[in-house]
């Protein structure tokens, strides 16, 4: 719920932090390693997780968070299996914020009510869809309002005010501001974010801000923090450091604990 969005961010405000939020695709490589993952993440300082659902046309992932989603539709995984596995880490983690990003086919497939719904069922607080524009958005944001969910929309970084503003207002819970044009992945640095364009969002009253792809170092953490953004996702850096220990666990999970702290304290200022 936006309660928990808004609850994150007050404390953080408070400590003078930005939130970390690392993005895990549900499944990956299997649902027992990706539970396990996702404790680390937590345990280690993440503030809330963006998760993804496996999708076999993933337009706008990079090769790393395709692999994953290959990984994760190769052992099986189906949406009805992610919905159980978020309600597994709600049920540890009562007031962890948990995000959905997946693509448009996936709630279609399912009806719009009937995915919401089984969203919110699970503990997810908020879903972006990837692929979806404004102007297709009105049933979308009907079904999620309906369910309780938080419609999340994406603000391209050369979005025109007329387009920033609508995401201002139709985004709950947190805005996804892209730190750069393209694809995910942690190969492609971020760009310098542009202040600006943050500011026009918060002058439409926008919710909290948070900057993602591109995001894979702690420099970059600090860059979005100086730019005036609230938080800072991090997709493909830790899908790569799990992809680069799927054959040893422990491994993995020291390497993303590593990764998370170091994240996190960037977020300090």
């Amino acid at each position: 719920m936006n309660e928990r969005y808004a609850h994150m961010f007050a404390q953080l405000k408070e400590r003078g932090e930005g939130a970390f939020i690392p993005f895990v695709m549900l499944g990956d490589p299997t649902l027992d390693v990706c539970q396990k993952a996702m404790d680390v993440l937590v345990q280690s300082g993440a503030d809330a997780l963006e998760l993804g659902i496996p999708f076999s046309d993933p337009v706008a992932d990079g090769a790393v968070i395709q692999r994953a989603g290959v990984r994760a539709l190769s052992a099986g995984v189906t949406p009805d299996d992610c919905f159980a596995l978020i309600k597994r880490l709600r049920a540890r983690y009562p007031h962890l914020p948990i995000g959905l990003l997946v693509y448009a086919n996936i709630v279609i497939h399912r009806g719009l009510e009937d995915f919401y719904q089984r969203a919110y069922d699970s503990g997810a607080d908020s879903v972006l869809i990837a692929d979806l524009s404004i102007k297709e958005s009105a049933p979308f944001i009907a079904a999620a309002q309906k369910a309780k969910i938080a419609p999340v929309f994406v603000a391209p970084p050369n979005a025109d005010d007329d387009t920033l503003s609508h995401v201002a207002r139709l985004s709950q819970g947190y805005v996804y501001f892209l730190g750069r044009v393209g694809v995910t992945g942690a190969d492609r640095a971020m760009q310098m974010p542009a202040s600006p364009k943050l500011q026009t969002l918060r002058d439409h009253h926008s919710a909290p801000i948070v900057i993602g792809f591109g995001i894979s170092t702690p420099e970059h953490v600090k860059t979005a923090m100086a730019a005036g953004a609230d938080g800072a996702i991090s997709g493909s850096a830790i899908v790569k450091i799990m992809e680069e220990h799927l054959s040893d666990a422990n491994a993995m999970s020291q390497a993303l604990a590593a990764f998370v702290r170091s994240m996190k304290a960037a977020t300090k200022s």
